[in-house]
Parts: C-alpha cells; structure tokens; sequence
C-alpha cells in the first residue's frame, strides 16, 4: 500500500511528465503521435519511479520507447528542474509501455463478435502464444 507521499510524489511526478513528454514530441516532429502517462509508482524509498506510458498509435510505441529510455537523464534532468522546490531526490526513472487499453479492444472485439475462435483456429493459436 503505498504512503501519502508515494502517492503525492507520483501525481507531480506524472503531471510533469506529461508536459515534458508531449513538449519533446511536439518539438521532434512527431505530428499525430500522442504519449500520454497513464500511471506512475514510487518505490518505497522513494528511489525509483516507474512510469507506465500509453502511446498511439501503438505501431510506434516500442520505437518511441527506445528513445525516451535513451533520453532518461535528459527528461530527469528537466523534472528535476521543475520540481526542485518540492522534491529533494529525483527518483531514477524506468519506462515501460501501458497497454491496457489494446487488451481492452481486444476484448471489446471479442465480445461483439468479430472474432471468432472457432471459425478462425489462427485465432487460438495466437491468443495462446500472448
């Protein structure tokens, strides 16, 4: 269970992020990309954050995430600078991708009937290698 400065920690931490993130794509020439965090973690000891990232679409998010990961002491550097007054450490940062809500459409599709496993046996085959 996290502590309410975990939780305290992690909002700036997020709200920031998103300012960073979205400023650096929009400045790199990312046009019709958008990143979003959708939620982040502070350890215990408040040294490392984990920050789950949404980005769509979703056929560029493992390459996006390659270069935010290479850029992490950059966009640590930047929230450092814009929490200063309120944060004495920053938390390393880890990077990983959010992907909900693809498993969520693809429930949605499952529900609705678009696929079907049993005229589709690809289907099964897929879903149990995932």
């Amino acid at each position: 269970m996290e502590s309410n400065r975990q939780k305290k920690i992690a909002v700036i931490l997020q709200q920031d992020l998103v300012d960073v993130l979205q400023r650096a794509a929009s400045e790199g020439g990312m046009k019709g990309v958008i990143i979003s965090v959708s939620k982040v973690s502070v350890t215990v000891d408040l040294s490392i954050a984990k920050v789950y990232l949404s980005i769509f679409p979703n056929k560029e998010a493992g390459e996006l995430l390659k270069g935010i990961r290479s850029n992490t002491p950059l966009i640590r550097h930047e929230l450092a600078q814009r929490t200063r007054h309120q944060l004495r450490r920053m938390p390393t940062l880890e990077f990983f991708i959010d992907d909900s809500l693809e498993y969520i459409d693809n429930i949605e599709r499952s529900l609705k009937g678009e696929e079907d496993p049993i005229k589709d046996e690809d289907l099964l085959g897929r879903r149990k290698k995932s």
